[in-house]
């Protein structure tokens, strides 16, 4: 089930990211680019749902699509960092702590999946939440202007990447909490 709607719906995330990153080197003026990234990193970013949705609903769930679909999410929210570290919108020390954990946290479920213990740290909800988060911060950062007229969402994107932050490293604490039983087992 390489070729499923829902599959390609998880490519175009890795798709969008030379998308995303190109506008911001468009000959145009900023709070444009910046409205076009962030209405590019909502539409790319609702597909995370929407494919999964369309999996269950199609019946069209498959082992390479539930591998792709955490590395998308993941390629989208580094790429989108790195890109905020360079407009000085997000500090390194918060991509650094998000984009670390990310790889911490897939090495640390590859290595568990391996070892017959995959279930042990299976996605939680502080891990759900922390996405969450995440992906508002992100569009609220890219902006970078003040929606309506009244939120300033470079503020409000920064309050909430670090919040981000805080959750990231907190889950990380969750799941290797949960490995660390089965690691103990396994060097017996």
């Amino acid at each position: 089930m390489f070729w499923t709607l829902p599959t390609i719906m998880t490519w175009t995330r890795i798709v969008a990211i030379p998308l995303i990153v190109g506008v911001f080197y468009l000959p145009m003026a900023e709070p444009m680019r910046n409205l076009i990234a962030t209405v590019m990193f909502i539409v790319f970013a609702a597909t995370d749902w929407l494919d999964g949705y369309l999996a269950r609903k199609l019946n069209q769930t498959s082992a390479f699509g539930a591998f792709l679909d955490p590395v998308a999410d993941k390629f989208l929210v580094c790429a989108s960092l790195l890109v905020l570290v360079h407009l000085n919108r997000a500090d390194v020390f918060v991509a650094l702590i998000i984009i670390g954990r990310e790889i911490a946290i897939s090495a640390l479920r590859e290595w568990m999946a391996q070892i017959g213990a995959s279930k042990s740290v299976a996605v939680h909800m502080i891990g759900k939440v922390k996405t969450t988060v995440q992906m508002i911060a992100i569009p609220f950062l890219l902006y970078d202007g003040h929606l309506f007229r009244i939120i300033d969402t470079g503020l409000w994107g920064q309050w909430l990447i670090w919040i981000s932050a805080v959750l990231t490293i907190w889950s990380m604490v969750y799941y290797l909490q949960k490995a660390i039983p089965e690691i103990r087992a396994r060097a017996k």
